[in-house]
């Protein structure tokens, strides 16, 4: 969902991405090596992280779960469901797993659903992802709204089985219950306190059983697991505790993201690190966003010319290393739609000036350009100076970058305190272009962040919805995304690749373009372990 990349990445990732690292300090109980997965990670004081109702990332997929869920091969599979049927494409009915069940024992029913969903809906809670994921159901926008008390389709049926009915048929519906918001949380366990979150009576694999700020995490098997008892009993998270490539190369850590920096010298085959190493595509775009409602982006040639005035080339050699895409488009490389060989706007510092030159704002009279960052005082990210010395020396425009604290950085955007730019980017949460065209630049999408509004681009948007015709609809979205294009609400920059060390030992591991819930998966060899 919607995340600046590198706060987004890791956040987006959940838990996990952010755990791939673990520092081998003294642990309050030795667990069996050979059963015990060692990562690492951080955490954040916003509760709201934690809530599947509210969070901005992929959540916490070892604790929750939902109604479906995607596999290693990125298959959509059934999670909590047991079968489901479909009438009409816009009458589903689910019927759950008979040993579904809570951490507590208690048995899941279809009014836990409907709770979860409706607690999601419900405007005291917030929800700033219930509209994107859940809203293609009946009376999810009116109880939002506070004009309903319920959600109109929905109708439990009995405890197993719920019936959901739909605005009109969609393509992509089921995938969007694999995203957190649909996660089925406990009534009891929500309305125990305000920390409920630290003790979570989830239906996921595991269970969270120990969580000691700044210290560790401790996740156990969760032996009554309704898809069978993962293999690996025990995962530790140590919270903040190094570079993560640095602990693994001291053989002290399970699984670690590779940063931008590392990424060549594990990618040489000279390398020992080489044979563990896992790469991918991510299915993600990182852009800086404009505010398309204020100076002077509120002017589509002043937003083309800061395109046009971007190399993307250099910026991926100098940001990245080398290692990731220039993005010229929406659609990231494996997503439905992608279009290899797309141009985009070209880079052109001559034609910036121009456009420049032919905009409202040509002139002594250029508004300050303000660029919001999540950072800590006059620190400067080297993609917003490397973007800066560019329009500095092709546009001979200067802008001023604002850091917000970084646990603030998304309310503080979503209130309005904010520059006229900031760093964004989107990761697919279901592989499929609605997530990127429909749910980013329709005009009434909560995630349309820059205000961008285009009439001829949500009437194509608003067919796709519903085309039945698959080669017809990808074309609708290739359509809406040369519309984006042209008008440049915010500025593609890069699409990013993933590395990922894995120890010999860990069985099972595979990179997937989306965060799945990939340690249930997981096993040890421990004739491999050192």
């Amino acid at each position: 969902m919607s995340r600046r990349l590198r706060t987004i990445f890791f956040i987006a990732a959940g838990i996990l991405a952010a755990a791939f690292a673990w520092n081998p300090a003294p642990a309050r109980q030795n667990y069996p090596r050979a059963e015990t997965l060692y990562l690492s990670g951080g955490e954040s004081s916003d509760p709201r992280d934690y809530d599947p109702a509210t969070t901005r990332g992929s959540g916490d997929k070892m604790v929750y779960s939902g109604l479906f869920s995607f596999n290693p091969q990125m298959e959509l599979i059934p999670d909590l469901a047991e079968s489901w049927k479909v009438k009409d494409g816009t009458a589903f009915t689910f019927t759950l797993r008979a040993n579904a069940k809570f951490h507590d024992g208690r048995a899941v029913t279809a009014q836990d659903v409907v709770y979860s969903w409706e607690r999601a809906a419900d405007p005291a809670t917030k929800s700033g992802t219930v509209l994107t994921y859940l809203g293609d159901i009946v009376g999810v926008n009116e109880m939002h709204a506070g004009k309903a008390d319920h959600i109109s389709g929905l109708r439990v049926l009995d405890d197993r089985t719920l019936e959901v009915t739909i605005d009109a048929p969609k393509p992509y519906f089921l995938a969007k219950l694999t995203y957190p918001t649909t996660f089925i949380v406990d009534k009891a366990n929500v309305e125990a306190g305000a920390d409920w979150y630290r003790h979570p009576n989830g239906t996921g694999p595991y269970k969270l059983t120990q969580w000691e700020s700044m210290q560790q995490m401790v996740y156990t098997r969760n032996e009554d697991f309704y898809l069978g008892a993962p293999a690996i009993r025990y995962v530790v998270v140590q919270l903040y505790t190094g570079v993560p490539i640095r602990l693994y190369e001291s053989d002290s850590i399970d699984i670690a993201g590779v940063s931008t920096t590392d990424a060549a010298r594990v990618s040489d085959t000279a390398n020992v690190l080489h044979a563990e190493l896992s790469t991918g595509v991510d299915l993600c775009t990182v852009y800086m966003v404009f505010d398309n409602t204020r100076p002077p982006f509120d002017d589509p040639k002043v937003r083309q010319a800061f395109s046009e005035a971007f190399d993307r080339r250099s910026f991926i050699d100098l940001v990245y290393s080398g290692d990731a895409l220039p993005a010229v488009g929406l659609y990231p490389p494996g997503l439905p739609g992608r279009r290899e060989g797309l141009l985009g706007l070209p880079f052109d510092p001559a034609g910036a000036k121009a456009l420049l030159a032919e905009s409202k704002y040509a002139g002594a009279d250029f508004p300050e350009v303000v660029v919001t960052d999540a950072g800590f005082g006059s620190f400067v990210s080297p993609d917003l100076a490397a973007m800066a010395a560019m329009w500095k020396k092709y546009l001979s425009v200067t802008i001023r970058v604002e850091n917000l604290q970084p646990e603030k950085f998304f309310d503080e955007l979503s209130a309005g305190r904010r520059g006229q730019m900031w760093s964004g980017g989107w990761c697919a949460d279901y592989p499929d272009p609605e997530n990127f065209a429909d749910i980013l630049f329709h005009t009434g999408s909560a995630f349309n962040e820059g205000g961008y509004s285009n009439p001829e681009l949500d009437t194509i948007l608003e067919t796709a919805r519903t085309e039945p015709d698959a080669v017809k609809r990808i074309a609708l979205y290739q359509q809406a995304e040369d519309i984006i294009i042209r008008d440049a609400p915010v500025l593609f920059t890069a699409n990013t690749l993933s590395y990922t060390l894995v120890k010999p030992y860990i069985q099972g591991y595979v990179s997937t373009p989306i965060a799945i819930p990939i340690v249930r998966y997981l096993s040890i060899d421990a004739s491999k372990l050192p």
